[in-house]
């Protein structure tokens, strides 16, 4: 690898690492396996730069690798639960004390029950409506199809309103 190539890695990083970061702690919920994810993705970010192949934005296909680390990660340290769906089981819903911080009553009632939601409603939620992917940029992160990405999206949105409404909270403070 030449110079200029690890200069554009170190561009995607400065550009892209606290994003990714935050997408896998949102996944996982637990602020040092998420920075030790991230460390992955971008490994194999570098290692695999070549077969970029620019048929979708640099960011599209970071997040599509740190999907796929994060896949990986479950697959290997809960087989029996990944395949059963169960994943998020292990954790409590408590964000972390940094989060807890950061956000406010509203936004932290919001990403305590989007953690309790099923791992495909997880992930479409935050990458179109957190993260603010488009469809298609969603589906090719996921290897998903676009109306599969829709259909999720929509249950997912219904099944979040009726976990807000259920604790008492309005959904259309949240989702505008």
């Amino acid at each position: 690898m030449n110079i200029l190539e690890e200069e554009v890695l170190s561009i995607w990083f400065d550009e892209y690492g606290e994003s990714i970061l935050s997408y896998i702690l949102l996944m996982v919920r637990d602020y040092q396996q998420a920075e030790d994810l991230t460390q992955e993705t971008f490994l194999k970010a570098y290692k695999n730069h070549h077969s970029f192949e620019n048929r979708s934005s640099v960011k599209t296909w970071l997040f599509s690798i740190a999907y796929n680390v994060t896949q990986d990660h479950f697959r290997k340290k809960h087989p029996l639960q990944y395949y059963l769906g169960l994943t998020m089981s292990e954790k409590d819903y408590r964000p972390l004390p940094e989060q807890i911080a950061a956000m406010h009553d509203q936004t932290e009632q919001l990403y305590r029950t989007i953690q309790q939601l099923k791992p495909s409603y997880r992930h479409v939620i935050i990458l179109r409506k957190l993260k603010e992917f488009s469809t298609a940029e969603t589906a090719d992160i996921l290897r998903w199809s676009e109306s599969k990405v829709k259909m999720t999206l929509k249950r997912a949105l219904t099944e979040l309103k009726a976990e807000l409404v259920k604790g008492g909270f309005s959904y259309e403070r949240f989702i505008g």
